[in-house]
This record gives structure tokens, sequence and C-alpha cells, in this order.
């Protein structure tokens, strides 16, 4: 095979200004291989930026800016596939399967799958051993792994309170249940008891996840808003005494600087009639942000961890639910659970930038494991009663 390498000729009087060109083969006719790999890099680079279009039609200001920027580099780097193919480049090829699936994501669903799955797949990106990619397109992806990340990490902060609860909700009401109908079968009881069994954990453990989840973000909510200040500094400067100034100690708890508390509570007192030096002032009294984004709504978090542990607590049942029983009735329920587990595993490694079956596997091994010790347990028990 003829292979293809970058021109180092130290006769060339400066170098190409264009980066994408700075690692161009030598000329020559590609081998059928590099033609290959290069329509193939050609393909996902097109699909990719169509992804990065995509996803900036659903946004505005500057995230949208971003997005197009990165479908812009994505078009530098096809524009250089398209200089080494030359006229090998042929009819447009279909784009892998993970560039595909990214599109098919992009234009139906929500952009934190798409840019977690973007992150994963920018950081695996091939042009690190590839011959005829330039230094440029290399680090390119490398700084795109981490604009995406920082775009993916925004959609998370969004979905962290509500979306934790209902995830994890799930999947306590998957495994939680099941491995209650477990034990309980185990036992030897009959098929309407280990119905009435399951029924009861479900409305148990919903109740429950729905109450603590409720009273944890509604605490956490608390606890920030103790440390929020007050304005009780705007009402009570104007009757300190200037002596002996208390309204620096405010601030000096605050955190400033002894010099920009004692600026700050000059503001306060009246003795300036405007903010003399800014750098020293930290408007305004309370921050800009929303120190509760990343918490969620207590009432959110309680009625989506209620909801979820109910929908994940319902599939161990529902085969008695349709009458079956004994084993055939076990085996369906772990079925069904066992591909719920893989869902919901899946959907946490794809928030998490995360293979999916990976995530996906670990939570159907935890949930199984949990579901297959508490079978023996209940097998111990029943033949102790008995």
């Amino acid at each position: 095979m003829q292979m293809h390498q970058e021109s180092h000729s130290s006769s060339s009087p400066a170098p190409d200004p264009t980066p994408e060109s700075a690692a161009l083969p030598e000329a020559g006719t590609p081998s059928a291989s590099d033609i290959r790999r290069w329509r193939q890099y050609l393909a996902d680079e097109r699909a990719e930026a169509a992804v990065y279009r995509e996803l900036a039609q659903r946004r505005d200001g500057e995230e949208r800016q971003i997005l197009l920027a990165l479908a812009e580099a994505e078009g530098r780097h096809e524009a250089h596939w398209l200089k080494l193919l030359g006229e090998h480049a042929g009819m447009p090829k279909a784009a892998s399967a993970r560039s595909q699936f990214l599109g098919f994501l992009a234009r139906n669903f929500g952009s934190v799958f798409v840019l977690a799955l973007a992150q994963r797949a920018e950081g695996r990106s091939p042009y690190g051993t590839e011959p005829a990619a330039t230094p440029a397109m290399v680090a390119d992806e490398q700084i795109h792994e981490e604009v995406v990340r920082g775009l993916a990490t925004r959609g998370r902060n969004r979905l962290s309170g509500t979306f934790r609860a209902a995830v994890f909700g799930a999947n306590d009401g998957l495994v939680s249940n099941l491995s209650l109908v477990m034990g309980m079968a185990a036992t030897g009881v009959s098929s309407s008891v280990v119905l009435m069994s399951g029924v009861a954990g479900l409305l148990a453990g919903a109740l429950s996840m729905g109450a603590g989840e409720y009273v944890s973000v509604r605490s956490q909510r608390e606890l920030l808003n103790a440390t929020l200040p007050t304005q009780a500094t705007l009402m009570a400067a104007p009757s300190l005494d200037i002596d002996h100034n208390e309204l620096v100690l405010v601030y000096l708890a605050r955190g400033m600087t002894r010099e920009a508390a004692e600026h700050r509570a000059a503001e306060r007192m009246g003795l300036f009639s405007c903010d003399c030096d800014p750098s020293l002032s930290l408007q305004p009294e309370k921050p800009a942000t929303d120190e509760h984004e990343s918490v969620g709504s207590a009432w959110g978090a309680a009625m989506s961890s209620f909801c979820f542990f109910a929908s994940g607590a319902i599939v161990p049942i529902l085969p008695f639910i349709f009458g079956m029983t004994g084993v055939a009735a076990l085996l369906v329920a772990g079925v069904l659970v066992g591909i719920a587990l893989l869902a919901t595993g899946a959907v946490v490694g794809l928030l998490s930038g995360t293979s999916p079956l990976s995530r996906g596997l670990r939570q159907l091994a935890i949930g199984l494991g949990a579901a297959a010790a508490t079978y023996g347990l209940g097998l111990l028990f029943g033949a102790a009663i008995v």
C-alpha cells in the first residue's frame, strides 16, 4: 500500500498560510484505502456540521453563535478532505451510524442528549492517528470537545434537580420492587400475595421517595436562602455611628478586603454621592445568578420522584397484574425490569457524556444482582418458616 506522508521539503520558500494545507500528502494518486477513509471523514464532517447548524436553529444569543462557529470549523475540515480527494470525491457517501444518530437526535429531541454524545465523539476523533489530517485539525477536535462539554454542562445544570429525582426514582422503583417481588415469591406464598406485596411496595416507596425528595430539596433551598445577604444594611446605615462603623464588619464577613469594605460602608452611609471606585464595590447586594438552578423546586422534585418511582415499581408486578403466576411471571418480570434498567442506565450515560452501553450494563448488573440476593434470602426465610 502506498503511504502518504506529510511534505517537509526544506526548499519551500515559505509555509502555506492555510492551516488545513500544512499536512497535505505528496502529489500522487491516493490508494483505494485512502480514498475510502477520506470519503468517510468527508461524510462525517458534513453530518457533524449539519448537527451543529440544526442545534443552532433551536438556540439564540451566545449559544447560537458558538454552535454556528463549530459548524464553520467542521466546514473547513470538509474542504480539506475535498481538496485531498479531488476527482475521487465521487457521490456523497453516507455518514457513520454515530453521526446519523446524532442528526436524528438533533432533529427530534433536545440538545442535551446530542451535545453529551457529541462531546464523547469529539474526544474520540481519529485525526490524531491520521497522517493526512493537519495539526490544526487535530487541535480543532480537541478544542471542540471542551466547547461542547461547556454547552452540555449548561443543559445538565438546567435538568439536574428534577431530572436527578426522576431518573433515580425510576431506578429505585425498578430495583426495590423487583427485589420485593422476588423475595416474596421465593418464600412460597401465592401469586395474589406477591401481587399485593408489590402494590404495597409501590405505594410505600413512591410516597417515601416523594416525601424524602421534598424535604431534601426544600432544606437545601432554605440553606441557600440563609446564605444570601439581606437589605438590612440599606435600612440601618443612616443610623450607624460613623466612629464605630460596624457596617465594615458586615462586608468583611462577606469576604471583602478591608479597603473594599470601608469603601462600600461609606457608600451605604451616604459619604459618597457616587460609586467613586467601582472596582471596590460589589453591586448589586444580591447575586445576579440563580443559585437554586441546580437544586430544582421542592414540589417538582417530589412529584417527579413519586411518579417515576411508581412507573418503575409497577414494571415488576405487570405479569402478576395480567394473571401470570409462578416462575413464568418472575422470568417475565426480570426481563421487563432488565430492559428498563438498560434504558435508564443508557440515559444517565448519555447525559454524563460516557458510554450508554457501559452505564446500562452497570445498572442491569446492580439491579438484577440485588433481586437475585433478595430471592436467595427469600428461599432461606421460606425454608426456615416451613
